[in-house]
């Protein structure tokens, strides 16, 4: 009996499904590798994979708390740098007639206990406070890094002595450290506080360093360079450092802010920075005695200190979601 032609928009129906399956294979098989199906648009370029940073990158330009939270951040940096921007006045001129006295055209912010223009001693406060966070900040970050990359690494005593040493660290309560170690260390500049924040914020640093090298130098690339006969500077310096780092700086992104409101705080308490140095905390501890007549003097202050601390954590906080894969 001769075959009958059958074509392929009659198949599908009722009991020619298995017959429309066997022609789509065969159609599949006759197609070269890589050519794309029937209806399908031309092939677009192979898409080269994006790398951890690239990839994180890409997450924070669409991110709008990541935007708000570093115009902020821009923001206060630029007025650090260059008070005149936005503040043509002397933040240290006084006016005792005018002391204690609310708004004013051209003193928005009024005037303190010494009749010195709020506004203008707000903006140049914010100089001593980002000097001190980031300083602070990257001091806390090299040495936290290096001494617990070098223990997570080589192991033995040295990440021993490291972690007991790490301890001591911890048990030394803050604000009392930094009350004993400021009364000893004393200084008109930012450099007392910042080494001091130093000094109590490496350890931190130092066990998320040391965490993340552990689990860096386990991977096969790692074992793969070794057994390649790579050397341990080449190692750590080329395979294990970049991919270790992220967990370091998304730590270090959140505890500028920490730092700067430690700064605020010793200068509240009169450990910290001291006059004639221009501090937010110097002048929220000399306006908390007259909340009641001039709350201005205390509330435009503290509000600055609190807008810049959230800036950074917010910062942080969208650095660590776009760093962290588990997060997605």
């Amino acid at each position: 009996m001769p075959e009958r032609y059958v074509p392929k928009e009659a198949i599908g129906h009722g009991d020619g499904g298995s017959a429309a399956l066997a022609i789509g294979e065969a159609e599949s098989l006759e197609r070269r590798p890589g050519a794309a199906p029937p209806g399908a648009g031309p092939p677009g370029p192979p898409g080269k994979p994006r790398s951890l940073w690239s990839d994180a990158w890409h997450d924070l330009r669409r991110n709008p708390v990541f935007v708000l939270s570093a115009l902020v951040i821009v923001f206060l940096v630029v007025i650090a740098i260059w008070p005149q921007l936005i503040a043509t006045g002397n933040p240290y001129r006084a006016d005792l007639a005018k002391a204690q006295q609310g708004s004013q055209p051209g003193h928005p912010f009024g005037f303190d206990t010494q009749g010195r223009d709020v506004y203008t001693r707000v903006v140049y406060g914010a100089r001593a406070s980002i000097t001190v966070g980031v300083c602070a900040t990257a001091g806390a970050a090299l040495l936290g890094s290096l001494l617990g990359g070098l223990a997570g690494f080589f192991g033995s005593w040295s990440d021993t002595l490291l972690s007991r040493l790490a301890d001591i660290f911890f048990g030394i309560p803050v604000l009392l450290g930094g009350l004993v170690f400021l009364s000893v260390v004393t200084g008109t500049t930012v450099w007392p506080v910042v080494g001091f924040i130093v000094l109590l914020g490496w350890p931190q640093i130092s066990r998320i360093a040391r965490g993340s090298v552990v689990t860096a130098k386990q991977n096969d690339y790692v074992q793969a360079a070794r057994a390649l006969g790579a050397g341990n500077g080449r190692m750590l310096l080329r395979h294990i450092a970049p991919n270790a780092v992220a967990p370091v700086i998304v730590v270090a992104t959140i505890a500028l802010g920490t730092y700067i409101a430690l700064e605020a705080t010793l200068s509240y308490l009169g450990a910290g920075l001291k006059p004639p140095t221009v501090s937010w905390g110097i002048d929220i501890s000399t306006a908390s005695t007259y909340i009641r007549s001039a709350p201005h003097m205390l509330l435009w202050p503290a509000g600055a200190l609190s807008i810049t601390v959230l800036a950074f954590i917010m910062l942080g906080d969208a650095v660590r979601d776009a760093l962290d894969p588990k997060l997605r």
